[in-house]
C-alpha cells in the first residue's frame, strides 16, 4: 500500500482537531475570561530509506533520503493574553489588568460568620482560579461567582490569614479599589474595610487545566508559587508584579475573530488538500489493478 494514503489520513485527523480548538474559540468569543487555544503540528517519524555517508578523499558526503510519514498533533495551547476590558458599571464585575487570576474555593463553610480560613484549610479548598469577574452576593451576604464558589480574600492587606469576603447585613453600599480592598458604608454612614481580594500568580498560566465554567485547576506545570504547606501564595492586587482590579467592568475573551476565521478556512484547506491525496493514493492503486487486464 502506498505511504502517501496513511499521510493523508493522518493530515486530516490532524486538521480535523485544529477545526476542533477553532470551533470552540469562536463559540467563545464574548465568554468573560476566556483564554482561546491554538493547535500546532508535528511530523511524524520518517523512514530512512538510504543514511548518510561522510565524505572521502575522492568523494563528496551524501545526506540520508527519508521518507516522511504524515503529521501528528504537537500541542494545544491555551494563550493568556489580556483581553479587552467591557464596562458594565456595576460594582460586582470586576476586570484584572496584568497578570493573576482570581481565586475561588469550596470545601471550607461559612457557617454565616466570618468564613475565617487557615492555611491548613486552603489545602482542603476544592481551589480553581478565573480571569472572570462577574461576582454576587450570597443570601449571607459572602461574594461567589456564578458557580456559587467563594471568592477567597484576606481580613485586612499585609496579613496572610485567607477568608471569605462577605458585605456585613445592613451595609448600604460597598465599593471595590484598585487593590481590591472591599469597603462598605455601615449603618451609621461610616466606612468599613470587609477584607481585601488576593490574587494567585503562575509563572506557566499555560499549564493550567481548563475544568470547565470559565474556571482553571492548578497542575504540575503551572508554576504556581506556593508556602512550605503547599498553600497557594496569596498576592495582593497592584503587588509582586499582579493585576490591578477594576470594578465596574469585565476582561472580555481574547478571541480575535478574524484570525479565528483565516484559521478555519486553513484548516478547511488543509483538510480537503489531504482528501486529494487519498483520492490519489486511490487512482494509482486502480491503475496497478487494471495492469492485470
Amino acid at each position: 500500500m502506498l505511504r502517501s494514503m496513511y499521510s493523508g489520513i493522518a493530515g486530516m485527523r490532524g486538521f480535523q482537531t485544529k477545526l476542533d480548538v477553532v470551533g470552540n474559540n469562536i463559540a467563545n468569543v464574548n465568554t468573560s475570561g476566556y483564554k482561546k487555544a491554538r493547535t500546532t503540528f508535528q511530523d511524524m517519524m520518517s523512514q530512512t530509506t538510504a543514511g548518510a555517508s561522510a565524505p572521502t578523499d575522492i568523494r563528496g558526503g551524501i545526506n540520508p533520503m527519508q521518507v516522511g510519514l504524515g503529521s501528528q498533533l504537537g500541542s494545544i495551547d491555551n494563550i493568556h493574553t489580556q483581553g479587552n476590558r467591557q464596562t458594565t458599571n456595576r460594582v460586582l464585575d470586576m476586570a484584572l489588568e496584568g497578570d493573576g487570576m482570581f481565586i475561588f474555593g469550596t470545601g471550607i463553610e461559612a457557617d454565616g460568620g466570618e468564613g475565617q480560613i487557615t492555611e491548613v484549610d486552603v489545602n482542603n479548598l476544592n481551589l480553581q482560579y478565573s480571569r472572570a469577574g462577574n461576582m454576587y452576593l450570597d443570601e449571607d451576604g459572602y461574594i461567589v461567582n456564578a458557580n456559587g464558589q467563594y471568592l477567597i480574600g484576606q481580613q485586612n492587606a499585609g496579613e496572610t490569614d485567607s477568608r471569605y469576603l462577605r458585605i456585613p447585613e445592613g451595609a448600604a453600599s460597598f465599593s471595590i479599589q484598585g487593590n481590591g480592598v472591599v469597603n462598605y458604608i455601615n449603618e451609621d454612614g461610616g466606612t468599613e474595610v470587609a477584607g481585601q481580594i488576593v490574587l494567585a500568580k503562575f509563572s506557566n498560566p499555560g499549564g493550567l487545566d481548563k475544568v470547565g465554567g470559565n474556571m482553571f485547576r492548578s497542575s504540575v506545570n503551572d508554576g504556581m508559587i506556593v508556602t512550605g504547606t503547599g498553600a497557594p501564595v496569596l498576592n495582593e492586587p497592584e503587588s509582586n508584579g499582579t493585576a490591578a482590579v477594576v470594578s465596574g467592568a469585565l476582561e472580555m475573551s481574547n478571541v480575535d475573530l478574524a484570525e479565528e476565521f483565516t484559521e478555519m478556512i486553513t484548516a478547511q484547506r488543509g483538510f480537503q488538500a489531504n482528501t486529494r491525496i487519498i483520492t490519489t493514493s486511490d487512482e494509482i492503486l486502480q491503475e496497478l489493478v487494471n495492469l492485470k487486464r
